[in-house]
């Protein structure tokens, strides 16, 4: 079964965040796919993956060296079609929690998580645009998420979640400018899973309705089928599993 029959024949996908839940699911999907050639699945933990096309490389991504490093690693056998940066960081105990109140907020935990969420997908779009093929549709996609939404933000709270998801949006919309430049046929967009039942979100998802909480390959599988229907004019766009676009 062809997942991404818009992308090029025998394509060459790179997912970063390989070994979290949505990155795995992306991963365990691409790597079955009969037209995708490889896979190159990046993550701080080596994982073993059984199938032959997909090739598992460590990434730091809070440091560009590792960084760059990757996105030679995957283009040294042709150019990309597809790189998704699924990383992310919501908590890490005992420092980083989603704070309740401004009063909860500390540098260090701020710094934490807009060095994953938003410098590491940006150097990411550094290191790995420059890396697609050239006359032919590709995607760089990145996690956001919709809390990032300053626009539907009614709530208050998770302040530097929220920061580093709106501070991402504006780094694919940035890059999409620039990228429609040089490759007219590429797309750049920020993507939303949904609550994902994940390390991630399983603190937060006791009270939710288990028909709202998608298994990490139903969300993966929902944003392939995003990603495929994706074109050009929607580059710079951020758009939910279900295909809607999100307001920033």
């Amino acid at each position: 079964m062809r997942l991404l029959p818009s992308l090029h024949a025998n394509a060459n996908v790179a997912v970063i965040g390989a070994s979290g839940g949505i990155g795995r699911g992306f991963v365990e999907l691409l790597a079955a796919d009969s037209e995708v050639q490889n896979v190159y699945a990046f993550s701080r933990s080596p994982v073993h993956w059984p199938a032959a096309n997909v090739h598992d490389h460590r990434i730091d991504i809070v440091d560009e060296a590792s960084i760059e490093n990757a996105a030679a690693m995957a283009s040294a056998n042709g150019p990309l079609d597809l790189v998704i940066v699924a990383s992310g960081i919501l908590h890490r105990d005992p420092v980083i929690q989603p704070e309740k109140s401004l009063s909860d907020l500390n540098s260090r935990a701020l710094t934490d998580v807009l060095a994953v969420n938003t410098i590491g997908p940006a150097l990411a779009g550094k290191h790995f645009l420059p890396k697609l093929r050239r006359k032919h549709k590709t995607v760089f996609a990145a996690l956001s998420a919709r809390v990032g939404s300053i626009n539907d933000n009614r709530l208050g709270g998770w302040a530097s979640y929220r920061m580093s998801k709106a501070a991402l949006n504006m780094f694919v919309r940035t890059a999409s400018i620039e990228q429609s430049r040089s490759l007219p046929e590429s797309v750049v967009v920020a993507l939303h899973p949904g609550t994902v039942e994940t390390a991630l979100s399983c603190p937060f998802t006791r009270r939710l309705d288990s028909r709202k909480l998608f298994s990490p390959t139903n969300a993966a599988r929902q944003l392939l089928h995003v990603i495929d229907e994706l074109k050009p004019a929607h580059s710079g766009g951020f758009f939910a599993y279900d295909h809607a676009r999100i307001d920033f």
